[in-house]
């Protein structure tokens, strides 16, 4: 009916798979990289918004496929566990209410305890997370676990965001939030502090959302020798890879940082 000879369609058919199948075997080299380059945290989503701001042209669906054919597999999270202890005294309302988005920088700042095994003993980090960009401006690691740790955390984000009076402060029930220390420093700079309602983590979960990410991306991953190669390896987690590179989906696959920087230019 058109004109073409049956020996001539399927060499034409064997030419078509071979140079898909070239295409392949070259976009499965770029997915590699960009899986390396994620830490092998990434999934089939991030690595598709990752390939496709690199200028590739594939589909969500091929890259998943060839994920599975290379046997490229994220790391798996491990279910949550409340490690909270509270205090009843000096408890603040929840002024939040769930509601993590903010229209400006240095308006909501969550905040959470978590703990880091190393074969010295627990490390302690506490984390001041803006919840406008995801951003992780401020953060405290020591040896014990006190008021002073998220006191140091809070002059750490102070320190470097300058933010304006009115600033919502939102923390678990923790005895280190509700602590005199911690209320004066936020009084000090007017701030309001908010709490979440007890053993509820969906009060704070953005910040939760970072432990976990961190713990199944770093922490599970690795076998801590000292308090110090925690420390670093923490740091370096924070400021060179979440902050700058990892894509976040609540951002539309952007960074936290290029999140930030986007919002300054179209602002500008």
């Amino acid at each position: 009916m058109i004109g073409v000879a049956r020996s001539g369609y399927y060499a034409w058919r064997r030419c078509r798979e071979s140079v898909r199948t070239l295409e392949n075997k070259q976009l499965t080299v770029a997915i590699r990289q960009a899986f390396k380059e994620s830490r092998e945290t990434y999934g089939s989503p991030r690595v598709f918004h990752l390939l496709r701001r690199q200028g590739y042209r594939c589909g969500r669906h091929r890259v998943a496929r060839l994920m599975r054919a290379a046997n490229l597999r994220a790391v798996q999270r491990r279910a949550f566990r409340v490690t909270t202890v509270t205090n009843a005294m000096n408890v603040a309302p929840n002024r939040l209410q769930q509601r993590f988005h903010a229209a400006v920088p240095n308006r909501i700042w969550t905040s959470d305890i978590t703990y880091i095994a190393t074969q010295e003993g627990w490390l302690y980090l506490a984390v001041m997370l803006d919840v406008y960009s995801r951003r992780v401006v401020g953060w405290s690691m020591q040896e014990q676990l006190a008021d002073g740790l998220v006191t140091a955390a809070f002059e750490a984000a102070w320190m470097q965001r300058r933010p304006q009076a009115g600033l919502l402060v939102h923390s678990d029930r923790g005895f280190q939030y509700c602590g005199q220390r911690f209320r004066e420093v936020l009084s000090k700079n007017a701030c309001v502090q908010s709490m979440s309602a007890t053993g509820n983590c969906y009060d704070n979960a953005v910040t939760e959302t970072f432990f976990h990410t961190l713990k199944v991306e770093l922490v599970n991953r690795l076998r801590f020798q000292s308090r110090s190669d925690a420390r670093k390896c923490i740091f370096e987690y924070i400021e060179s890879f979440y902050n700058r590179q990892r894509l976040h989906s609540t951002l539309g696959y952007k960074s936290p940082l290029e999140f930030e920087e986007n919002s300054l230019t179209a602002k500008s």
